[in-house]
């Protein structure tokens, strides 16, 4: 999808013009030297994009919660994310779970970092697996060395 593109210095001195053109393009890309890229868009297109994310996780939760809708998406998820095959039969069935209540929390509480850490984090871990070295430094005992306890992030 190409969006259309201004700077932010173009925003602030053709304020008007750039709102024609978000209207008509439904979302603008403002770029900046200053910070990180914005998006303007229309309110009917974030409305419609609310919408999209509430009916993929209602139907993910409907799915899920039929074994044959479970069977579809698990038969599915290799074409979406080829790296799932990495991964045990249980760690697929967390990583959907994980990503059912990811989806529902960017659908119900428009919260969309959790779904991407939901999806950075299983790819990382299908990553390791998929490299039996790696995976054999990280799965191998620690000393006995008690380095106390770890706090909270």
């Amino acid at each position: 999808m190409s969006n259309l593109t201004v700077s932010f210095s173009d925003l602030s001195k053709n304020s008007k013009r750039v709102a024609d053109a978000v209207e008509r393009a439904q979302r603008v890309h403002v770029t900046r030297r200053d910070g990180e890229d914005l998006y303007l868009t229309t309110e009917r297109h974030d409305r419609q994009r609310e919408e999209t994310a509430d009916v993929t996780a209602r139907l993910f939760a409907a799915l899920i919660s039929s074994d044959e809708g479970a069977r579809a998406i698990l038969l599915a998820l290799p074409e979406v994310f080829p790296w799932t095959r990495h991964l045990s039969t249980e760690e697929v069935r967390d990583f959907v779970v994980d990503l059912v209540n990811a989806t529902h929390d960017a659908a119900e509480l428009d919260v969309h970092t959790n779904l991407h850490r939901v999806i950075v984090e299983w790819r990382a871990t299908a990553r390791i697996l998929a490299d039996p070295e790696l995976t054999a430094q990280l799965t191998a005992p620690l000393p006995d060395e008690d380095h106390g306890e770890v706090p909270a992030p």
